[in-house]
């Protein structure tokens, strides 16, 4: 799975973009909020993508080039912060739902440099920026409330 999120502005007009890639099967998965951050929209990425798999207990790898979902899951800092009730943490509202469809899987991340000729992250970008210019953006409830 590679995942990407993008924002015009910061806070601004975002996006996030997905790839999900199981054998030769693969499915994109796109979506535009009118105001939102970049962080939110990397991490955004992550849940759309691992709620869209059908089947539990999959093993999946996730590429991203967000060192904040990156290091918060690999280095563990989520489950600390998931103890303090997410206490002066933002995204509050997407780490809880992250860490609902979390242990579901089996999930590995690997950080990758971000705009590096890599065509799936470079794919995904593209998902996510279109997204974020869209006609019909949603309201990225969590943000603007």
């Amino acid at each position: 799975m590679y995942t990407d999120g993008s924002s015009r502005g910061n806070p601004g007009p975002g996006g996030f973009g997905v790839v999900l890639i199981s054998g030769h099967h693969r499915k994109e998965l796109s979506k535009g909020f009118r105001l939102t951050t970049n962080n939110r929209m990397e991490l955004l990425s992550v849940i759309e993508g691992l709620e869209a798999l059908k089947q539990e207990g999959q093993q999946v790898v996730i590429y991203s080039d967000s060192k904040y979902v990156v290091d918060s899951v690999e280095k563990r800092w989520v489950f600390g912060w998931e103890k303090k009730d997410f206490r002066g943490k933002k995204n509050a509202d997407l780490w809880k739902r992250f860490l609902k469809i979390y242990p579901r899987h089996r999930v590995k991340f690997t950080w990758i440099k971000g705009h590096n000729d890599n065509p799936e992250n470079e794919h995904c970008d593209m998902l996510a920026v279109q997204a974020a210019q869209g006609r019909h953006l949603e309201e990225d409830r969590g943000y603007e409330q």
